[in-house]
């Protein structure tokens, strides 16, 4: 299957690949299919390892294998039960995956993950300065940084305000390479409390439309700050014609400590049968 994940209009969110057999597949077969498919991501589902979990994942990009992403866990669970599965446990899908299992609620109005916990350390100054020179930002307009390892790890800036994202022209930045930088900034309107931009620099420059993985790290480095007191939502790929739009949920009963769970729609767009 090929879905959309993280908007209510479709091809609004990030697409994604679903091979929902990956029985007998190597990984260069998976990572042949995942760069044909030219997505941010393709996932291969497997019988489960874990005798706790509903199914094994395994999450490729057009270059490498990831141990864990936010949209590929939403679309592929979506996409799992659109073939007519049924999660062991009512209301709950455990998926195994690179980080271990990653429970997905499903009795809510929207879908939702646990976020895997994130690691969070300081960003030296010379990287700092690397990425602020390469993506033309204006230090002064820089709050906070850190980095940021979830399974991926994102070299994180928040800035003053969505203005500072937006008005960023993706041609003009100079790669820092090897990065995943992540920019996130509060909005002042609209249907969003913080806007956030995601830089892939693996292979030259690339924006990913939306990017669970990176909103689940920035919403616990701002759990870690106390900034994470109720429910917020995050627009994402405003800057490349999407309507990317991530939910996020602290615990109602420990803000400040408890898991954080991340949100966003499914629309499935094609069915049918691939030759590997």
């Amino acid at each position: 299957m090929q879905c959309d994940v993280f908007s209510t209009t479709p091809m609004g969110g990030n697409g994604l690949a679903v091979v929902l057999d990956g029985a007998g597949l190597t990984a260069e077969a998976m990572q042949r299919f995942a760069r044909w498919t030219n997505l941010a991501e393709t996932s291969f589902v497997f019988a489960p390892s874990d005798p706790a979990a509903d199914y094994d994942i395994r999450i490729f990009t057009v270059s490498r294998e990831l141990p864990f992403a936010g949209h590929p866990t939403l679309g592929t669970a979506a996409c799992w039960l659109a073939a007519g599965n049924t999660p062991k446990q009512a209301g709950v899908i455990r998926q195994n995956c690179g980080v271990g299992l990653v429970h997905i609620d499903l009795t809510g109005d929207t879908p939702v993950f646990v976020a895997p916990p994130t690691s969070i350390a300081d960003m030296a100054a010379p990287m700092l300065a690397a990425i602020t020179a390469g993506l033309h930002l204006d230090p002064t307009r820089i709050l906070r940084h850190a980095v940021l390892d979830n399974g991926p790890v994102w070299h994180a800036i928040e800035m003053q305000s969505a203005d500072d994202l937006l008005s960023l022209d993706a041609g003009a930045i100079t790669p820092v390479s090897g990065l995943a930088v992540g920019l996130i900034a509060p909005r002042s309107n609209g249907d969003a409390d913080f806007e956030v931009r995601m830089f892939s620099m693996w292979a030259g420059l690339n924006e990913d439309p939306v990017t669970g993985s990176l909103n689940s790290a920035l919403a616990h480095w701002m759990q870690a700050q106390g900034r994470v007191q109720r429910p917020y939502s995050v627009a994402q790929g405003t800057c490349i014609g999407r309507h990317g739009r991530v939910h996020v949920i602290p615990s109602p009963d420990d803000a400040d400590n408890g898991p954080i769970r991340i949100g966003g729609h499914t629309n499935i767009l094609i069915k049918g049968h691939v030759t590997l």
